[in-house]
């Protein structure tokens, strides 16, 4: 019996996204300006999604990174690197604001952007601090 071809991963609207949100806030880093302004002037309007997480990151972000420090082991935001942060925030906004988004949805999506964008060793601690960091957004262990 033959095996089916593998069929290409489709594209997912919300990954694509999450992409999007890291990369406006990634912009907004490099460029010292604040997320919404990034948001704003843009060419192409982002999706509802993009907008979501990006204004919820900024609005949200001192305590959003409170709570990623407490659980950083090792690294403070200052030293973090400016993608791993990014991608931490966008996971801890959907932790803490997004309830209809699973646990295993959020750090999984975390992990591959930061996998795709940053370091060898970044998806294990996006991964690790994540996990963390479910128990005490929403209070569940992701496991």
């Amino acid at each position: 019996m033959e095996a089916e071809p593998r069929r290409p991963k489709r594209p997912d609207r919300r990954s694509d996204a999450r992409e999007r949100a890291l990369y406006l806030l990634y912009e907004a880093e490099a460029k010292g300006i604040s997320p919404v302004d990034a948001l704003e002037v843009q060419i192409v309007e982002p999706d509802e999604l993009t907008t979501v997480l990006v204004r919820g990151v900024a609005e949200h972000r001192t305590r959003l990174g409170e709570a990623i420090a407490a659980r950083a082991t090792g690294w403070s935001l200052d030293r973090m690197p400016v993608l791993d942060l990014s991608v931490l925030l966008i996971g801890a906004y959907e932790l803490a604001e997004r309830p209809d988004v699973p646990v295993a949805v959020v750090i999984d999506e975390a992990v591959e952007l930061a996998k795709r964008f940053s370091t060898d060793n970044s998806g294990r601690y996006v991964n690790g601090v994540l996990s963390a960091l479910s128990e005490d957004l929403r209070g569940t262990d992701p496991a």
